[in-house]
């Protein structure tokens, strides 16, 4: 009896390529935002609860895991809004070319690296400069 090999699905056929990894870090960051949308409403919340509520999420928000992803979801919103701007030019019929739908890849991972680094530090030395009576 002569065993015959079974057809594969379509997507197992396919080498992986950076558009992949593209749109999947589009969906995961989109999934990540909303997310910690619950984070932002839990400290809104607290806030108008009391000050006891308040210094309690405060002190949540200062453990190193939550701050973490604090940093996730911000690289998660810049990544997010500059794919999205990314997607608006191809509703628009631009960057349809592999050479510029690579470099626009690559532009907006970097911008949402770049940026999130950026607010992070000035979100840090502001925190800092509060916590020492406005010396940075």
């Amino acid at each position: 009896m002569i065993q015959q090999e079974r057809p594969l699905s379509p997507f197992m056929q396919y080498r992986w390529q950076y558009t992949n990894t593209l749109s999947i870090l589009h969906r995961l960051t989109g999934i990540f935002m909303s997310a910690g949308l619950l984070l932002l409403v839990y400290w809104l919340a607290s806030a108008a609860s009391g000050s006891e509520d308040y210094n309690a999420a405060l002190n949540l928000l200062n453990r190193p895991v939550v701050k973490f992803a604090m940093f996730l979801w911000l690289f998660s919103f810049y990544y997010h809004l500059f794919n999205g701007i990314r997607h608006l030019c191809w509703d628009l019929g631009w960057g349809f070319e592999r050479a510029v739908a690579k470099k626009t890849g690559w532009l907006t991972l970097i911008c949402a690296i770049v940026l999130t680094a950026l607010t992070w530090m000035c979100l840090s030395l502001h925190v800092y400069a509060s916590a020492n009576g406005g010396l940075v």
